[in-house]
């Protein structure tokens, strides 16, 4: 039935639950024919003859528009912004549960509109989660809709990542291209510049690091054109990873300040916390005889991030950090205490987090002398890896793996893992 009809239809039930004719329905605003052709679906009443049948019939105009009454419609908004906050607060098995039981709401079929927004929830939801197929397939169907340009945008953004983190390299790429390198590109915005730093990200996991640079600079230079914070922060940071990624560590540190400078000024309270910790992450990297600067961001950070809404899996990823900058400057007890305060945070699905925080572990506890707990820390960490199926993300672990084996003095170890990095890697 179209729209028409099912209006139509619910003036109907409702005028006759009431008792009223179409002629008694009608007077003196309108005609009994009309009516009539309104209840048939021959004809879409205006806004405003809706709201005067809404006040004649004694119900309300939701009911008449989207077949829900108003507290139904109230209960939906309702159930919809609890599952928003707790995406938001890095809640995101509950904010999964939430959104699907909204999904599951007959009251919801109706509303087009809503539903749309609760099924990219439930696909961002379940993406936080960790189960990037579940979060694709739901991202694809919103994607085969009838949905808003700018809604389509954000989907392609979340597609782009998906497949990114899925090693779908090939699928992000073209995600991105199909809406930046088509015919009528839309007009640089932050939903389009971040829908670019999306497809920067695969080409560089992909290694095609010269098409990176060429974006990157286009990237920029479109944000400086637009000029808004949140376009200046997406390019710049995106920047400084391409650079980093092609050795040129001074040029991402630049790239990052610029974007930590950004976020500082407008920013919100976690944001700025991550991209505190990312750019003491970049600096560790970058120019490690800057470890005790870098820790001092880095403690900052993590009490932004105790006091904001961040999830216990980026107070984790910042407490890994500071064990590696305490590593740098020698401190292996206290970095033995942040990476144990790290483990503890972790949920059972950040897997690779947990891989990182042992491999420190068993860093430390090698520097120390400790090496039973250290080869411990590094089996577990073999344990889980040797079975999953090559990718890039696999491939960095493999490699962190072997460095590790290295510094403990397991060779055959590490010649082990090199090789399974490298084929991870598909060399």
């Amino acid at each position: 039935m179209t729209t028409s009809d099912l209006v139509g239809l619910r003036i109907k039930t409702v005028r006759r639950q009431r008792g009223l004719s179409q002629a008694q329905l009608a007077h003196p605003e309108l005609s009994d024919s009309y009516v009539s052709l309104i209840e048939s679906g021959k004809r879409t009443p205006t806004p405003a003859v809706l709201e005067l049948l809404a006040q004649k019939l004694d119900c309300s105009l939701s009911y008449l528009v989207n077949g829900v009454t108003a507290e139904q419609m109230e209960d939906i908004e309702l159930a919809l912004g609890y599952a928003r906050l707790a995406l938001e607060n890095g809640e995101v098995s509950e904010a999964r549960t939430r959104f699907a039981e909204l999904m599951a709401n007959n009251n919801l079929t109706g509303l087009t509109s809503l539903r749309q927004d609760t099924e990219f929830g439930l696909a961002l939801a379940t993406e936080a989660c960790g189960d990037h197929a579940g979060a694709i397939a739901l991202l694809d169907r919103l994607n085969a809709e009838d949905i808003s340009p700018d809604r389509r945008i954000e989907v392609s953004i979340a597609l782009c990542r998906v497949y990114k983190r899925s090693d779908r390299l090939t699928e992000a790429v073209e995600i991105g291209e199909s809406i930046l390198s088509g015919p009528t590109r839309p007009a640089w915005s932050d939903l389009i510049i971040e829908l670019g730093a999306s497809l920067l990200g695969a080409y560089v996991g992909r290694g095609d690091l010269l098409r990176a640079r060429q974006f990157a600079a286009e990237l920029l230079n479109a944000a400086d054109l637009l000029g808004t914070p949140r376009s200046m922060v997406a390019a710049c940071w995106n920047a400084a990873i391409v650079a980093e990624t092609t050795g040129h560590g001074e040029e991402a540190l630049g790239f990052a300040e610029r974007a930590l400078a950004v976020q500082s000024e407008t920013g919100h309270p976690r944001n700025l916390a991550r991209m505190r910790q990312a750019y003491a992450a970049l600096m560790l990297r970058a120019r490690p005889s800057a470890a005790k600067e870098a820790r001092q961001l880095l403690i900052k950070a993590d009490q932004e991030l105790a006091q904001s809404s961040a999830s216990t899996a980026d107070r984790a990823s910042c407490l890994v950090e500071l064990a590696r900058a305490e590593i740098l400057d020698g401190n292996y007890e206290q970095a033995i205490r942040y990476a144990r305060s790290g483990t503890e945070l972790l949920p059972e699905t950040a897997r690779t987090l947990d891989a990182e925080l042992r491999l420190v572990l068993s860093r430390t506890y090698g520097g120390l002398g400790r090496f039973g707990e250290a080869e411990h820390e590094l089996d577990a960490v073999r344990q889980w890896i040797r079975p999953l199926p090559d990718s890039r993300k696999g491939a960095g672990i493999w490699y962190a793996a072997a460095e590790t084996m290295e510094q403990l003095g397991d060779a055959d170890g590490a010649v082990e893992a090199y090789q399974r990095a490298l084929a991870c890697a598909g060399l």
